[in-house]
């Protein structure tokens, strides 16, 4: 056996043992996250067992503990290792009986929890779904691993039982042991390598890990392989913890790059993420990626969608990012095709289910899942671009929403924080923003009467958690009763005329993916699960539509034709009134800036003072803020527009020194840099007119001109048109 890595770990926050074993359940569960040419795994079984008790073994529990030899992969200290604590192999070093107790129970606690519940030996679901890979009896694979450990195999048993097993009584010679299966990612950039598995046996009084992986012999039966054999250990000694990797059959282990990484790779990398993370104080609020489908379904799925449609980035006319928006799309029609798949074989169906996206965009999640055999269709209240390169079978369409039936179904992706009628205000300072409005939208799927599940997507995005309300919590002839039930809700929270999912039953009981559209950061919302209502259809007035109904009164659709709010519509005059105005306060202060004029005598330049964002406001007349405010960031974006005048920094407003900016200029390459009495000078100069003490700069140095007569447009060259 061999050491192929060891790191010392700093526990300012008496973290460890636990957060250790936290990180283990880490690797576990989620190797992806280490290894990411891994897909996931699937945790199958686990049960409790005890080691065969070889000869020579001592019984009395306070006897110190001897270990095997152990030698070292290269020479020298591994990765990280500290020469002034050097801990005893195979002892935990704690001194105490009462520590060792309470090691056991940290450790216990810290690795039951992300573990399968259930009786010993049972069967799971973690991670993935039943039906991926044929599943093993753990029982009867650990009794032939243990007959082995006592006959022909002294030396595997003394690997796993280095950490001072073998001097503990029954009760501390107790394993926990987990069937897993190891799941790689479907590249082309790989080799095919088929799903993995292994048996994780972790040593919880002594701080152990090990994995066993296993072979398929040529009778069909499973067992443990003699290489590949790794353990994790940590280890506790004069103030200091330790963790490293030992190899059991160095001379032996194969690597495909993919399921087995080299020896490096464990003693370095993985090694490196499991001491960060013992000792990061941080719980996930949410779900592992993909908890709800199976991991090995989506893995090859996601592939095969991804190379159909790759070509969509290069035809791509909108201007969002290509690759983001294709592969983020192709991902989560990945996943609910997967979704529907299963959830046709628990019904017993073949028909494939139809669907309804909200808000669906630039409607290539409606393109991928029509295209794979599913009929359905994108509602949004703006056309896009792209909607004219998908061709007929892909129906979108440009109108409101809204109405349901009793029979439907939601997928819901949530990116905004809205409520009904506005954004939604946080309630709740203990949690995220994130997590407290996600609870809102499991509130509201509970509220009209959904089961409703939460799973985390694999997509590039910050805000990828979905909400899925497969079935109701009520019978059908109850449906008076929760209409009513959801009416209260909504009227219950102020301002809400938006309706939520109700009506009369839909024989064609359609899923829905509804979007949140016009969103610059890209994140797809799929919204409430409904069916279009003939009578919702939209107008050519845009904003002026309003759609009436029970819960509708009054509602108006976002704007057919996409309104820009960057204050560069606003009027000219109003522009020019609230730039003056502000300069005006910045002025106002006694600061003087000394310039040098064009002999060189010293001349002073009022520069102005600094006011924050806050104060500038404060000055500003009621109609003008108003106004402002109806614009996309308000006075900040105004003023940041009028950056010849004015210079925004940490939320605080300066009077622009152009003679930074020639300074700057000076900084640049020669090749870039171009005399401003060379440029086309087509506006004239803001400090010239307004500002009391005229440019900061001679007009000679000023990219702006002084007065009507430095005027020059710019004579763009014309393209010349080829000769035919």
């Amino acid at each position: 056996m061999a050491e192929v890595g060891r790191v010392s770990v700093r526990d300012p926050g008496g973290l460890l043992p636990g957060g250790f074993w936290a990180a283990v359940a880490v690797w576990l569960e989620r190797p992806q996250v280490a290894n990411k040419r891994l897909c996931g795994a699937r945790l199958e079984a686990r049960q409790n067992v005890v080691l065969p008790r070889a000869e020579g073994w001592s019984a009395d529990p306070k006897q110190e503990e001897l270990s095997p030899p152990v030698r070292r992969m290269e020479e020298g200290p591994g990765p990280g290792s500290s020469s002034r604590a050097e801990p005893q192999e195979g002892t935990v070093c704690r001194g105490r009986e009462e520590a060792r107790d309470q090691l056991r129970q940290t450790q216990k606690e810290a690795t039951l929890s992300p573990l399968i519940a259930g009786n010993p030996g049972q069967l799971g679901r973690v991670g993935g779904r039943e039906g991926d890979f044929p599943t093993a009896d753990l029982d009867s694979l650990w009794d032939d691993f243990s007959r082995s450990l006592e006959g022909s195999n002294p030396e595997m048993l003394a690997f796993l039982t280095r950490s001072g097993a073998e001097s503990r009584p029954a009760a501390q010679r107790e394993f926990e042991v987990v069937l897993r299966t190891v799941i790689p990612k479907t590249s082309p950039h790989y080799p095919l390598v088929a799903p993995r598995r292994e048996i994780v046996m972790q040593d919880i009084f002594n701080g152990a890990v090990t994995f066993l992986p296993l072979e398929e012999d040529d009778e069909g039966n499973l067992k443990v392989k003699m290489n590949n054999v790794y353990q994790i250990q940590l280890r506790h000694c004069k103030e200091e913890w330790f963790i490293s990797v030992l190899i059991f059959c160095p001379e032996g282990w194969h690597s495909d790059g993919i399921l087995y990484p080299k020896p490096p790779w464990l003693g370095e990398e993985l090694l490196a993420k499991l001491a960060k993370w013992s000792v990061e104080n941080k719980r996930s609020e949410f779900k592992n990626t993909l908890s709800l489908i199976s991991i090995m379904k989506y893995s090859k799925a996601y592939q095969e969608l991804k190379e159909k449609y790759k070509e969509m980035v290069k035809v791509w006319p909108e201007v969002t990012d290509p690759e983001k928006f294709v592969y983020e799309d192709v991902a989560i029609a990945t996943y609910l095709l997967i979704l529907w798949e299963e959830e046709r074989a628990e019904r017993g169906v073949t028909a494939k289910q139809s669907f309804v996206d909200l808000g669906c965009g630039n409607g290539l999640l409606v393109h991928i899942l029509s295209s794979e055999g599913h009929p359905g269709r994108g509602i949004d209240v703006r056309r896009r671009k792209i909607w004219d390169m998908y061709g007929p079978q892909t129906c979108l369409e440009v109108l409101p929403w809204f109405m349901s039936s009793y029979s439907c179904r939601f997928f819901v992706l949530p990116c905004c924080f809205f409520d009904f009628a506005g954004k939604y205000h946080r309630r709740q300072s203990k949690k995220t923003q994130y997590r407290e409005y996600l609870d809102f939208i499991k509130e509201v799927g509970f509220t009209c009467g959904f089961h409703v599940e939460e799973d985390c997507l694999r997509i590039p995005s910050t805000k990828r958690v979905c909400l899925i309300g497969k079935s109701r919590t009520y019978p059908p002839t109850a449906e008076p009763l929760v209409d009513e039930q959801r009416t209260q809700y909504i009227t219950s929270r102020r301002g809400c005329p938006v309706h939520l999912p109700g009506g009369k039953p839909s024989p064609s009981s359609p899923w829905v993916a509804a979007g949140c559209v016009g969103h610059h950061d890209g994140h797809r919302a799929l919204d409430i699960r409904v069916e279009c209502a003939p009578e919702a259809k939209a107008t050519e007035h845009g904003a002026e539509v309003q759609v009436e109904g029970p819960w509708l009164p009054g509602f108006h659709p976002r704007d057919k034709a996409e309104r820009v709010r960057n204050c560069a519509t606003l009027p000219r005059d109003f522009i020019d009134q609230v730039v003056l105005q502000v300069a005006n306060l910045l002025l106002g202060g006694k600061e003087l800036n000394p310039r040098s004029s064009q002999n060189g005598s010293l001349k002073t330049w009022n520069g102005g003072e600094s006011l924050s964002l806050a104060e500038v406001a404060s000055e500003l007349d009621k109609e003008t803020l108003q106004r402002l405010k109806r614009e996309c960031g308000g006075l900040q974006t105004l003023l940041r527009n009028s950056h010849q005048v004015f210079k925004v920094l940490n939320g605080r407003v300066h009077i622009r020194d152009w003679r930074e900016e020639k300074l700057q200029k000076k900084k640049q390459p020669e090749a870039k840099q171009r005399p401003f009495s060379e440029s086309f000078k087509t506006r004239v100069c803001w400090f010239f007119i307004h500002h009391p003490d005229g440019c900061v700069l001679p007009s000679d140095c000023c990219p702006f001109a002084h007065g009507p007569g430095e005027l020059r447009p710019s004579q763009a060259t014309k393209r010349k048109r080829p000769i035919p």
